[in-house]
């Protein structure tokens, strides 16, 4: 088998959980005694540090992840993410390697940086995503309420519901989402997600389908 060089998890997960510091804490450790490099998706890395259960902060990740990103375009910047390898020299050459590969780097990074600048001022990134979480903890006490089961729970932006198969088809003429996996002959999986773009009017409205269904 090809030996392993490195280690990819996400902050939050596709399943909308979260590592805490505990996991992180023992992961790191592992990888440090196997000499495993840790890289952390932070693609929602905002909506992940703004969770009330969440108990990871961004010096966490540079205390324990050998390279991590900061997610930026799912927080409303323009475009990119910031990579963090809080290890100087760790990649050597790391900007010859992105040249080889036909990557052009930004001259000076200016607008990239101006945008992270912004988001890393008086902690707004530590909090961009609170709207996000409370939009999605909304629709999840209504579901709660309302009798449907969840395949799992998650305390982030992302709720995974069982529909009956019938409902789901109903669902999708009104709500778009991500049909997930069968759950059994009779009963679908799907994912509901908030992020930056859903307004208080939309949950009402999703709130409202929910409970007519």
């Amino acid at each position: 088998m090809v030996f392993p060089g490195m280690v990819y998890i996400s902050q939050l997960t596709e399943y909308g959980t979260l590592y805490s510091k505990k996991e992180l804490q023992a992961i790191h450790d592992v990888f440090q005694k196997e000499h495993l490099s840790l890289y952390v998706d932070g693609a929602c890395l905002a909506y992940a540090l703004a969770c009330p259960e969440n108990d990871v902060s961004l010096a966490d990740l540079a205390a324990l992840c050998d390279v991590f990103y900061i997610g930026g375009i799912k927080c409303d910047t323009l475009f990119g993410e910031t990579v963090v390898i809080p290890q100087y020299g760790y990649i050597p050459h790391l900007f010859t390697y992105i040249k080889q590969q036909g990557a052009p780097l930004i001259a000076k990074g200016r607008l990239l940086g101006i945008q992270f600048d912004v988001l890393f001022t008086d902690g707004l990134y530590e909090t961009i995503g609170q709207s996000v979480i409370q939009a999605a903890q909304r629709i999840l006490e209504t579901l709660i309420q309302e009798g449907y089961s969840l395949y799992i729970e998650a305390p982030t932006n992302q709720i995974f519901p069982i529909l009956k198969n019938e409902d789901m088809e109903a669902l999708s003429q009104q709500v778009k989402f991500s049909v997930w996996e069968p759950y059994d002959a009779y009963h679908t999986v799907v994912r509901l997600e908030t992020d930056r773009a859903t307004t208080d009017e939309d949950v009402e409205k999703l709130i409202l389908i929910l409970k007519i269904l």
